[in-house]
C-alpha cells in the first residue's frame, strides 16, 4: 500500500510513508538492487546519499528489490533553489563539481582497475537536493563504474545540451556549467572528436531513448560549448 505521490521521475515514482520515509518505484517494476547496495555503500563512506530503511538487507537476499524505502529529504532541490535565488549559478556549479570530486575519491566497490570509481553519470541540478543546508545526491539508476571522467564530462553536457538551448534555463545553465568547469580544472583531458570520455559521453546522450529529437540535435553544439570553456592550463 502506497502513500500520497510526492514527485515522479522519468522513470520512478515516489511515495509518502511519513515525515520521515519515502517509498521509491520504478514505474517498470524494475529491480532496484543494485542501486540500494551502491547507495549503502556510498553511505558507509560519508558520501551524501538518502539514508536506506534497510541497507543492510539490501545486498543480503537474490530475490529481486521492486522499491527503495528512503529517507525523506526535506528541502527543495538545487534547480529550484537556484531558480528562487536562494543560490547563486555559480555556487550550483561549484557544489556539483565538489560532489563530483567527492564521489571519485572513494574507492570503486567491485572493479579492480585501480584508476576507475562509481560514477553517477546523470549529476546535475535537479538530481540535488539541498536538504537541511546540505547537498545530498539522489537517483542512482545509472551508475556504474569506470573512469571518472565520463561522469564529470556526462554532468557537463547534460548542462551544456541545456545551455545552447533556447529555454529560460539556458543562460542560467551556461553560468553553472562554465562554474563547473572551473571548478573541476583543466586535468580532465577533453580527447579527441571520436575518442576520450567527452566522445563517450555524447555517445550515450544520443543513444538515449528519454532525450527528444530536439535534445539530440543540440549534442554538437553543447560539445563545442564545453570545449569552449573547458579551462586549457593552470
Amino acid at each position: 500500500m502506497t502513500g500520497e505521490l510526492l514527485g515522479s521521475g522519468r522513470s520512478a515514482d515516489v511515495y509518502v510513508i511519513d515525515d520521515d520515509w519515502v517509498l521509491r518505484r520504478y514505474r517498470d517494476g524494475g529491480d532496484a538492487t543494485a542501486e540500494a547496495v551502491v547507495m549503502a555503500y556510498l553511505a558507509q563512506h560519508g558520501y551524501p546519499v538518502p539514508l536506506l530503511q534497510d541497507p543492510e538487507g539490501s545486498g543480503q537476499s537474490t530475490a529481486p528489490r521492486a522499491d527503495l524505502v528512503m529517507q525523506r529529504l526535506h528541502g527543495t532541490s538545487m534547480l529550484h533553489a537556484l531558480l528562487r535565488g536562494m543560490i547563486t549559478a555559480e555556487e550550483a556549479g561549484a557544489q556539483l563539481a565538489d560532489l563530483l570530486h567527492r564521489l571519485h575519491s572513494i574507492p570503486a566497490r567491485v572493479c579492480a582497475d585501480s584508476a576507475f570509481r562509481i560514477l553517477h553519470l546523470d549529476l546535475h541540478p535537479d538530481n540535488v537536493m539541498l536538504a537541511s543546508g546540505r547537498p545530498v545526491v539522489i537517483d542512482w539508476c545509472n551508475r556504474e563504474e569506470g573512469p571518472p571522467g565520463l561522469d564529470r564530462w556526462m554532468s557537463a553536457l547534460i548542462l551544456a545540451q541545456v545551455a545552447v538551448g533556447n529555454s529560460a534555463l539556458a543562460a542560467p545553465a551556461r553560468v553553472v556549467l562554465a562554474s563547473l568547469l572551473a571548478h573541476l580544472g583543466p586535468v580532465i583531458a577533453l580527447g579527441d572528436a571520436d575518442s576520450g570520455c567527452l566522445a563517450e559521453a555524447r555517445r550515450r546522450r544520443a543513444a538515449d531513448p528519454s532525450m527528444s529529437e530536439h535534445e539530440t540535435q543540440l549534442l554538437d553544439k553543447a560539445v563545442e560549448l564545453i570545449r569552449e570553456l573547458t579551462p586549457t592550463g593552470p
